[in-house]
């Protein structure tokens, strides 16, 4: 399965992660996945999957409707917040789960872009992995990114959701904060890590210290770190805004798609759509 979806790799990440994370048979985290296969006179053809928190992902690019269909039918009675994917497989796997027509709290098509390490263009970094006392302050992060990035509807108080990502940001090593001056400006993240790729999410700058350059370094100094500590060589990720996509360009990322984001309105159960 790993290597079908390897020859796919900047579109297979989260399948890859949570494959090489947590198996076949994760049942309670999150991010466990349910996988299912297609087959072909050669081998694996495609890879479908459902993770436990409701994300559908594929990786099928000649799946015929019958696939998409038999799909449906195999997570019928699970409850899904949405997908993501290379857009046209987005499609048919939604409409074979009667969610063509959402509706969506967002639905888009971001640029895709990949990077080798070795050719990024350095920004100096003082980079720090996040603490006790950056909670509060990550809190908020996380709900402005969640409203900038359209994954939640603008809110005073923070969400659940980014309570939970502050908390589990704590001493984790898939996160930095970028300090200038001593105060912090801005953070990055790894959102998805396998073989010698990670793929970067969550990067923020808050509102009145954008447009200087601070997302960029903080992306730099994640990157080197991956790069020493864990041996990344390539790095993938998808820009939500024309700023974000132009700060991945100058550290010398390469487009090389695109990449949809769908996220329900609502959590749906899936039927019979057969």
């Amino acid at each position: 399965m790993d290597e079908f979806l390897a020859s796919h790799a900047a579109t297979s990440m989260f399948l890859r992660s949570n494959l090489a994370a947590y198996g076949t048979d994760e049942t309670s985290h999150p991010h466990g996945t349910s996988f299912f296969l297609s087959e072909d006179s050669v081998g694996v053809s495609g890879v479908f999957g459902l993770t436990n928190g409701g994300y559908l992902m594929a990786q099928a690019p000649a799946a015929q409707q019958a696939e998409w269909a038999g799909f449906a039918q195999a997570i019928s009675g699970r409850t899904v917040r949405g997908m993501t994917g290379v857009p046209a497989q987005v499609q048919a796997c939604l409409a074979a789960c009667g969610l063509a027509q959402g509706p969506f709290q967002l639905l888009a098509d971001e640029p895709l872009y990949h990077l080798n390490i070795a050719d990024l263009v350095d920004h100096p970094a003082d980079i720090r992995t996040p603490h006790a006392g950056d909670v509060t302050m990550l809190e908020q992060w996380f709900t402005a990114y969640e409203t900038d990035t359209g994954m939640a509807p603008p809110t005073d108080a923070p969400t659940d959701s980014a309570c939970a990502r502050a908390a589990a940001a704590i001493g984790a090593a898939h996160i930095v904060i970028l300090e200038d001056a001593g105060q912090p400006v801005a953070m990055a993240a790894i959102n998805a890590h396998v073989a010698d790729i990670v793929q970067i999410g969550g990067v923020f700058t808050p509102d009145g210290l954008r447009g200087r350059g601070y997302a960029r370094r903080a992306v730099a100094g994640l990157l080197r770190r991956a790069a020493i500590q864990d041996g990344a060589a390539q790095s993938v990720l998808f820009a939500n805004n024309t700023a974000a996509a132009h700060a991945y360009e100058a550290l010398g990322y390469q487009r090389v798609g695109d990449y949809r984001v769908a996220l329900l309105a609502a959590p749906t159960e899936i039927g019979d759509h057969t």
